[in-house]
C-alpha cells in the first residue's frame, strides 16, 4: 500500500507483538467467560436437579445478602445444600488445581529450560503420595496426628528440598541435575507407595488408588484456602518476574549479561512450582498432563513471552480441569471418574498431535 504523496510503501500487517497481544486479551477474556460458565454449569449438574439460572441464584445469593429468591420459596434447602456445600467447593477446586498446575508445569519448563517438565518431573507428586499413602494404612493416630493433607504436603516439600539438594552443585543448580534427581527420587517413592498399597488391607486399596488418580469430590470450602494462597503468591510472582523469565529463557549466559541472577531465579521458581504443587497434590491427588500440555498452547496461541502467556495458562488450566471434573461426572453417572483418567485420555492423544504440528517447533515442543 502507497501513502498518498509521499510515493512511500506502508505495512499494512500489524506487528506480530501487538497481534499477539491482542490475542492474549481476547483469550484471556473467552477463558474468563468460559471459568465462570462452566462453574454454573457444574454446579448445576447432579443428581439433586437444578438449573443453570437457579445455580447462578444460589451462588449470587450466598455472596451478596438479601436477594429475594433466597427467601421466597423458589429455591428448596436441599438444592442450596447441593449447589453451595457440595458442587460449588468442587469445581472451585478443580479451577485452582487446573490454574495451579499449569502455572507450576510453565514455571519448571523455563527453570530447567525443558519443553517436556512437568510438575512432578521433580518427584513432588511422588512425595506428597507417599505422605497421603501413609496416613490411609496406618491411620492419622500413628503418624502424630496429621491429615492427609498436611502430610501429603509434607512429603511434597521433602521430596522437593531432596531435589534441590542434589542438584546444587558448584553454587548453581543444574538443571539437568534437577531432572535425574527427580526422576530418581520419583522412582523411589513410587516403589514405597506400591509396597505400601500391595501390602495394606484391600479396603485402603481404592483410597490410595483415587488419590493417586486424583480427584476432587472431597473438596470443601476450608480445602481451597491452601491451593488458593499458594496460587495466588505463585501468580504474583511469576508476573512480577516475567521479564526475567523471559531471559532465562535464552540461557544463563544470557540472561546473566541482562542482569538477571539464574541461580537465584532458578531456585525461587523451583521452590514456588514445588510448594504450589503439592498444596494441590494435598488435596487433588495426582492430575497429569495439566502442567504439561496446557502451557504449550498457551505458547502456540499467544507467543513464549511470559507477560502473554502466563495469564492465559492459568485460565486456560482451569477452564481445562472443571470440564474435566464436569465430563468426569456425567459421562459414565453414576460412576465417578477419577480426573487423572480422563486428563490422560485427552491429553496424551493432543500432547502428539501438537508435536506433530509445525507450530509445536516454534513453541519449544519439539527440535
Amino acid at each position: 500500500m502507497t501513502a498518498p504523496g509521499t510515493g512511500r510503501t506502508t505495512s499494512v500487517v500489524s506487528h506480530p507483538g501487538r497481534r499477539l497481544a491482542r490475542r492474549a486479551r481476547a483469550l484471556t477474556i473467552g477463558l474468563s467467560v468460559s471459568a465462570v460458565a462452566l462453574l454454573v454449569v457444574s454446579c448445576a449438574v447432579g443428581t439433586v436437579s437444578v438449573d443453570p439460572l437457579q445455580s447462578a441464584q444460589i451462588i449470587l445469593g450466598h455472596l451478596v445478602p438479601g436477594m429475594p429468591w433466597m427467601t421466597d420459596g423458589s429455591l428448596t434447602p436441599l438444592q442450596d445444600q447441593a449447589v453451595w456445600q457440595f458442587r460449588l467447593p468442587r469445581s472451585l477446586l478443580a479451577g485452582l488445581a487446573g490454574a495451579g498446575l499449569a502455572l507450576a508445569g510453565a514455571l519448571m519448563q523455563v527453570t530447567v529450560r525443558n519443553p517436556l517438565a512437568e510438575p512432578y518431573i521433580l518427584g513432588v507428586s511422588s512425595g506428597a503420595s507417599v505422605g497421603a499413602v501413609l496416613v490411609i494404612v496406618f491411620g492419622s493416630a500413628a503418624l502424630g496426628g496429621l491429615s492427609l493433607n498436611i502430610a501429603a504436603f509434607i512429603g511434597a516439600v521433602t521430596a522437593c528440598a531432596c531435589v534441590a539438594a542434589m542438584a546444587y552443585q558448584g553454587g548453581t543448580l543444574s538443571p539437568t541435575r534437577m531432572i535425574l534427581s527427580g526422576v530418581a527420587l520419583g522412582t523411589l517413592f513410587s516403589a514405597i507407595t506400591s509396597y505400601l498399597t500391595i501390602s495394606t488391607d484391600a479396603q485402603n486399596v481404592v483410597s490410595v488408588l483415587f488419590f493417586l488418580l486424583g480427584s476432587v469430590s472431597a473438596a470443601t470450602m476450608s480445602s481451597l484456602i491452601g491451593p488458593a494462597l499458594a496460587l495466588g503468591v505463585a501468580a504474583i510472582a511469576a508476573a512480577a518476574l516475567a521479564r526475567p523469565l523471559n531471559a532465562l529463557m535464552t540461557g544463563d549466559e544470557s540472561a546473566t549479561s541482562l542482569g538477571v541472577d539464574p541461580t537465584r531465579l532458578r531456585a525461587l521458581m523451583l521452590i514456588l512450582a514445588s510448594l504450589l504443587t503439592g498444596a494441590i497434590v494435598s488435596v487433588a491427588g495426582g492430575i497429569g498432563f495439566v502442567g504439561l500440555v496446557v502451557p504449550h498452547i498457551a505458547r502456540i496461541a499467544v507467543g513464549a513471552d511470559h507477560r502473554r502467556m502466563l495469564p492465559v495458562t492459568v485460565l486456560g488450566g482451569a477452564v481445562f480441569l472443571m470440564l474435566a471434573d464436569l465430563l468426569a461426572r456425567t459421562v459414565a453417572a453414576p460412576t465417578e471418574i477419577p480426573l487423572g483418567i480422563l486428563t490422560a485420555f485427552v491429553g496424551a492423544p493432543f500432547f502428539l498431535w501438537l508435536m506433530r504440528r509445525g507450530s509445536a517447533t516454534r513453541a519449544g515442543l519439539s527440535r
